[in-house]
């Protein structure tokens, strides 16, 4: 082994055997933030689609995901890389599409990460201002977490792990206070009403597929964690699973809760008038201020979860791309003692200060524009990259079935093909309700379309790549530097 060779052997490697299954779930359910699903999306769903139906829709979604679920650890088991997404696209669709889904990503990814910014300090600030008498502005407390986030992204991961499960079980814990004292506090009985498919099966129904799917959003994040996990044939897929039930199971419970706390025909006007007010006039009036006080400090401390969660998914699609030398290989390098991605750390750390800076220098207003389009752009981007990854599976198994089960290579990949790419249409044909503005408002377009203009760049810099660096071409998904090149280290 020459010298060379050596030093990217220590340096081009993530830490591995750090992270358990209940440690992959941890960040994988973090991500997807129940605490703030519930106060935020859930009563979003209700105000915007006036549909009464929504636990059911959750239900529904989670079930297109457990589907979803089948191919995509069959794959995980396959293929360990921190280009999770990427890589089974790669491997799919082919090499050019894996890297327009590749930056994708990135977009998305980011997208959601810094769009929580704009969320905690609405979240913390009424909590200053009450608990110590600080009045601080939303982007003080913002630029405090991203300063959190950024020095934990370059620590041990399995530090980020203990901590996002601390955050995780105050999460859950106060989620299931909510469900239990809307539950036990009926408006006028608990019913079921809200599972019944003719209150789903209405105008809106879209609308509200869409945003059930979106709550799940990080639950495909197992696979970017499987280099640096315990056994990854097996934890990647039981956190996976495990991720889609859990979420599946607090959703529907909370979206039911809250019908029968108020009323399934009153949910929808209280929604509107009163928007994440509910879940905390709901604690308020049966537990007391103090408990809304709690809820919530646990929401803006979950938002803190969940960019700590994205930041280590980002960074890692650093590392990835870096590593196989689509990016320059500078991001393909870790930290020699903790083995983090330490430049694609630093990046997203870079992307979500400037994120946060130009809200404050243009006015952009952080709770509307930054964080609920933000995340709601994002989320669309993760559900192109789900579909994308659906259809890769079912080709690349096509091509090798390898002993699989006809339901893990062809059936369940197919139906989650079927419903992703439904739910993705109805997603690209109501963007402008998703983002609450008219049909004809230049975001509901120009949002949707950076993706396909993004995915069409990755895939000329791929083809860019096949011409001008065929063994960097070649090794893209493989999860390794390419042979021979850049020796040096320098550039790509």
């Amino acid at each position: 082994m020459s010298v060379i060779q050596h030093r990217r052997t220590a340096v081009s490697a993530l830490a591995q055997d750090r992270l358990g299954a209940p440690a992959i779930l941890s960040f994988v359910m973090a991500a997807a933030a129940p605490f703030t699903v519930l106060a935020v999306q859930i009563t979003t769903g209700y105000s915007v689609t006036g549909v009464t139906g929504l636990p059911l829709a959750f239900l529904i979604a989670a079930v297109i995901l457990g589907l979803f679920s089948v191919g995509y650890a069959a794959m995980a088991r396959r293929m360990t890389n921190a280009g999770a997404l990427y890589t089974f696209i790669a491997h799919g669709l082919g090499r050019p599409f894996g890297v327009g889904g590749a930056w994708v990503a990135l977009i998305a990814y980011n997208v959601l990460q810094v769009g929580l910014y704009g969320a905690i300090g609405s979240a913390a600030g009424p909590l200053l201002s009450q608990w110590f008498g600080i009045d601080v502005r939303w982007y003080v407390v913002a630029l405090a977490a991203w300063a959190i986030t950024a020095v934990l992204g370059v620590l041990r991961v399995e530090l980020n792990g203990m901590i996002l499960a601390a955050l995780l079980i105050a999460e859950v814990a106060a989620v299931l206070v909510f469900d239990l004292t809307g539950l036990s506090h009926p408006a006028n009985g608990v019913a079921l009403d809200a599972f019944s498919p003719g209150n789903l099966l209405v105008p809106g129904v879209g609308v509200a597929m869409v945003m059930a799917i979106t709550g799940f959003v990080g639950f495909e994040g197992a696979a970017v964690l499987s280099e640096e996990s315990r056994d990854p044939e097996r934890s990647v897929p039981a956190a996976t699973y495990g991720a889609v039930v859990l979420l599946a199971l607090l959703y529907a419970a909370s979206a039911w809760a809250m019908t029968v706390a108020t009323g399934v025909g009153a949910i929808v006007p209280t929604a509107q008038e009163n928007g994440p007010g509910v879940v905390f006039g709901v604690l308020g009036q049966h537990l007391g201020a103090v408990t809304a006080d709690i809820g919530l400090a646990v929401l803006a401390t979950g938002m803190l979860a969940a960019m700590i969660s994205f930041h280590n998914t980002i960074a890692r699609y650093f590392f990835a791309l870096g590593r196989e030398h689509v990016l320059p290989a500078v991001f393909g390098r870790t930290g020699r003692r903790n083995g983090a991605p330490t430049a694609g750390s630093i990046m997203q750390s870079a992307i979500g200060l400037a994120a946060i800076l130009v809200t404050i220098v243009a006015g952009i207003d952080p709770l509307t524009q930054l964080f609920f389009n933000g995340t709601t752009w994002g989320g669309l981007g993760v559900l192109i990259l789900l579909a994308a990854t659906s259809i890769s599976v079912l080709l690349f198994f096509v091509r090798d079935p390898d002993g699989e089960t006809a339901w893990r290579r062809l059936i369940a990949p197919g139906l989650a093909t079927l419903g992703l790419l439904g739910i993705l249409a109805l997603a690209l044909a109501d963007f402008a309700a998703l983002l609450e503005v008219p049909d004809d408002d230049p975001p509901a377009w120009i949002l949707p379309s950076i993706y396909l203009v993004t995915a069409v760049l990755g895939i000329g810099w791929a083809l860019i790549l096949r011409g001008s660096r065929p063994n960097a071409y070649e090794g893209i998904g493989l999860g390794r530097e390419p042979e021979e090149e850049d020796d040096d280290g320098s550039g790509f």
